[in-house]
């Protein structure tokens, strides 16, 4: 091993591997620890969202992703006696890709593993042990056991702790997890050979038994049963419960069971997430509980969002202060999608007939009413990312219409003769996006500091790239303006074309503001 690298990643899962990959395309030297000898076998998570496949493009991994990927599935709910009462079928796509997406966890961590053979920069180790670690102003000492059983020291400039639920350098680092865990027990099966006659997941929402099946890639399927607070595990494992449980709930005759397991969930959040030069993300950070398939791509969020800014950080082009953005910016959400697992749970399981009854009711009224049945069927009930404090400039739009602290639309885009993702234009740092009639005054203003600073790729909207479609309406407040993406997609600025002094000056603050320790608005 070097003696000393930039960034060291304790955890070779979906997180870790996905933050070595970030930091890969971006250039950075990165040391990837794990404890055991390979990634995993058993499938544990098993969607991936549009979000995630976002990153996947930034990472450079999307088209191997998606080609072991059930794309766009949508969900049945299913009373007790058979009538389907829901369907949620998202067809738009307005990050670039199907909102909700089937893939086998032991997949895309050999896919993010192989990936890596990419950048001569990034080295990933198994069978090396995160023993102990301290820290001081100028770095990380690492105290890193290989398997041999030989001690070695390691030094970095940040630590970055993906290593789980049940995080060694949390512990270490004495954060304590706020929130629940729940009485409440799932049987987990996994099925190979599983053919369904529905592309879509099947929700049983009957208070006898409570059900999620769940097509896959490859004839995979899960189901996820809940048990009863009566009922012991051994009960439900019983190979003539499994059995059962199958028979009864449509698995194909020749479905091979692969995994069996019984769980119980969490909604936990770390007390704070950053250390001094250590960080937290993915379920270090964080627990959601399995109804809205959100853990994974919770820890995908964390760390592209943190990704760009070690990058910057190491680099020297932003100040140290910057990273101290990353909990503020990701914390609330991560918490809304806690919150949102919960409610879908109280759907999937309603705990007795009046509550199923209820829940059935409500969602026969919304049907009525196409804005209702649209927010349904279209998933808008799921919490959108949206930054209320960190490394962004509010604008005078503010609210639920504001750009500022979102992740911007990725359209289909003509440029150069090609129809490309949107973001397969901007490449992968800031970008600034003109939408103006006087392109060329704002290009003469955005040659100057302190935009040069920032090293963005200028586009012009309508010229350099034209968008493929029908506009994104909620762009149209923002004509005449400059667009300030930062490399995650998040809108950092949205400044009047006329206003571009100004804004000059706010953007000079803001990079400022990262050379001090970051006070969250």
């Amino acid at each position: 091993m070097a003696l000393h690298v930039p960034i060291v990643i304790v955890g070779a899962g979906p997180t870790g591997l996905t933050l070595a990959n970030l930091l890969g395309v971006l250039g950075v030297e990165t040391l990837v620890l794990e404890r055991n000898a390979a990634t995993v076998h058993e499938p544990r998570a098993v969607s991936i969202d549009d979000e995630s496949l976002r990153t996947m493009q930034a990472a450079g991994v999307v088209a191997e992703v998606m080609s072991q990927t059930v794309t766009g599935y949508g969900s049945h709910y299913f009373s007790a006696s058979g009538r389907c009462f829901a369907k949620v079928q998202p067809t738009e796509q307005p990050f670039g890709f199907p909102r909700r997406n089937a893939f086998r966890q032991p997949v895309l961590e050999r896919q993010l593993r192989d990936a890596l053979a990419r950048f001569p920069h990034v080295t990933a180790k198994f069978q090396h042990e995160l023993k102990s670690f301290e820290q001081d102003a100028k770095g990380v000492a690492l105290t890193v056991t290989d398997a041999d059983g030989n001690d070695a020291t390691q030094t970095c400039d940040y630590l970055i702790a993906c290593d789980g639920a049940s995080s060694g350098v949390r512990r270490q680092l004495g954060i304590t997890m706020a929130g629940s865990t729940f009485k409440e027990r799932w049987l987990i099966l996994d099925l190979e050979n599983s053919p369904s006659a529905s592309p879509h997941t099947k929700v049983f929402s009957n208070p006898a038994r409570p059900c999620i099946a769940l097509p896959g890639p490859n004839l995979t399927r899960r189901y996820e049963f809940m048990l009863h607070p009566h009922e012991t595990d051994e009960e439900l494992l019983a190979p003539e419960m499994v059995q059962h449980l199958m028979e009864t709930h449509e698995a194909a005759p020749q479905s091979v069971l692969v995994r069996k397991a019984v769980y119980t969930f969490h909604a936990r959040i770390a007390d704070r997430w950053k250390d001094g030069r250590v960080m937290l993300a993915g379920d270090a950070a964080h627990l959601t509980p399995p109804f809205a398939g959100q853990g994974m791509n919770s820890g995908l969020r964390d760390v592209n969002n943190l990704a760009w800014k070690l990058a910057a950080v190491t680099r020297g082009a932003l100040g140290p202060g910057l990273l101290d953005t990353y909990e503020s910016e990701r914390r609330d959400h991560a918490w809304a999608m806690i919150r949102f697992a919960l409610n879908m749970g109280q759907v999937i399981g309603p705990k007795s007939r009046p509550a199923a009854f209820a829940i059935q009711m409500l969602f026969r009224v919304l049907d009525y009413f196409p804005a209702a049945r649209d927010y349904v069927a279209q998933m808008k009930f799921k919490p959108p990312p949206h930054l209320g404090a960190g490394f962004l400039l509010p604008d005078d739009v503010g609210g639920k219409h504001t750009l500022v602290g979102r992740l911007y639309p990725q359209p289909k885009v003509e440029s150069g003769g090609r129809e490309v993702l949107l973001d397969d234009v901007l490449g992968d740092g800031f970008s600034i996006l003109v939408r103006s009639p006087h392109a060329d005054e704002a290009l003469r203003a955005l040659s100057a500091a302190p935009w040069n600073k920032l090293g963005a790729r200028i586009i012009v909207m309508g010229r350099d790239v034209v968008e493929v479609g029908a506009p994104n309406p909620r762009l149209a407040r923002y004509d005449n303006h400059v667009i300030l993406l930062r490399p995650d997609r998040y809108v950092a600025a949205c400044v009047k074309v006329d206003e571009l002094e100004k804004g000059a000056k706010a953007i000079a603050a803001l990079i400022r503001q990262t050379h001090t320790p970051f006070v969250p608005a």
